[in-house]
C-alpha cells in the first residue's frame, strides 16, 4: 500500500500547489505522511456530512475541491463546525487534501470536466496561463458543440447532465438563439464577462451569476447566459480527478479503491417558483 506522502505527491503533480492563487489554501490539511492509504473519497466540499461519509466508507484519504479553512483560523475546537470535521477525520485516521484553484486552471481542470459532462468540444482556455508554453492551462474553457444547438437546448442538456440541485438551471437570453461557440467555467464566473465577450461566444455557462453583472452582460451583447449551482458545475471534476488517480494507482500497482461522493452539498435545499406579480 502507498503512503499518504506518495499519494499526495502524485496529486500535487496533477495540480501543483504553486499554481494556486495567492489567497488560496490548498494541499494536505490533515494527515500523517507515513500512514498507508487504501481507499480514497473525492468530494467538492469538506463539510461534516462528507466527513461522515468518508468514515462510513472506511476511507484513508478525503480529497476535496473546496478548502476547509480558506481564511485561516485560531481554533480547531470541536465546538465549531470546521473543528468538528478536523476532530472526526483525525479520530478515524482520515487525511484531508485540497485541490482548489490549482485544479481550476489545470490541464485537464475543473472546466474541462464541466465541458465533458455537457458533451462540448474544448478549443482552449478562456484565460490562458501565461506560464504554459502549450497554451492548454488556464481558467474556463472555450468550446463548441458537436452538433447544432440552441441556447435552450444547451440549458436542457445542462439540466440533464449536471447533478440535480434546488436551484436547477437558469437562462438569460433567447432560448431559440443558435449556439456555435460556448464558454464554460466551473464555479463562480461573473468576473470573466470581458474575456467571454472577447471570444465572440454565443453562450456562457457558469455559476453564481449576480444580478448586476448578468444584467450588464445581456445589455452589452446578445450573449446568452446559463447559470447553474456552484456545487453542480464543479462536481464533474470529482469524477475526472478520481479517474486520474485510478490511472496513477494502476501504473504504480497501488490497488487503491477510489470513490466519488454523490452526496449533494449544495447549500440550497428547496426551490419555489415565483407566482406573484410586481406591484
Amino acid at each position: 500500500m502507498p503512503r499518504l506522502s506518495e499519494v499526495t505527491a502524485a496529486l500535487d503533480a496533477l495540480w501543483p500547489p504553486h499554481r494556486a492563487e495567492s489567497w488560496d489554501a490548498v494541499g494536505t490539511v490533515v494527515g500523517d505522511p507515513g500512514a498507508e492509504v487504501r481507499r480514497v473519497l473525492f468530494a467538492v466540499d469538506p463539510v461534516h456530512e462528507i466527513a461522515e461519509e468518508a468514515i462510513r466508507l472506511g476511507a484513508d484519504l478525503l480529497v476535496t475541491h473546496h478548502p476547509l479553512y480558506l481564511r485561516g483560523t485560531t481554533t480547531v475546537s470541536a465546538a465549531t463546525s470546521k473543528g468538528r470535521v478536523v476532530h472526526d477525520l483525525i479520530k478515524h485516521d482520515i487525511a484531508l487534501h485540497v485541490a482548489h484553484t490549482n485544479a481550476d486552471g489545470a490541464d485537464p481542470g475543473v472546466s474541462d470536466a464541466l465541458a465533458g459532462a455537457l458533451g462540448l468540444r474544448v478549443l482552449g482556455p478562456l484565460v490562458p496561463d501565461t506560464t504554459d508554453p502549450e497554451g492548454r492551462r488556464g481558467l474556463g474553457r472555450v468550446c463548441e458543440p458537436t452538433r447544432p444547438l440552441t441556447l435552450g437546448a444547451l440549458a436542457e442538456a445542462a439540466a440533464r447532465a449536471l447533478p440535480a440541485t434546488a436551484q436547477g438551471i437558469r437562462l438569460a437570453g433567447d432560448p431559440e438563439a443558435p449556439v456555435r461557440k460556448v464558454v464554460v467555467s466551473g464555479g463562480a464566473g461573473d468576473s470573466l464577462f470581458d474575456a467571454v465577450r472577447a471570444t465572440g461566444a454565443d453562450a456562457f455557462l457558469t455559476a453564481d451569476l449576480r444580478h448586476h453583472p448578468a444584467s450588464e452582460a445581456t445589455e452589452h451583447s446578445p450573449l446568452g447566459l446559463i447559470d447553474a449551482a456552484h456545487w453542480a458545475t464543479e462536481w464533474p471534476w470529482c469524477e475526472q480527478a478520481a479517474a486520474q488517480l485510478d490511472e496513477i494507482s494502476d501504473r504504480h500497482g497501488w490497488e487503491l479503491r477510489v470513490h466519488v461522493s454523490k452526496t449533494v452539498t449544495d447549500p440550497w435545499s428547496a426551490h419555489f417558483d415565483s407566482t406573484g406579480a410586481p406591484n
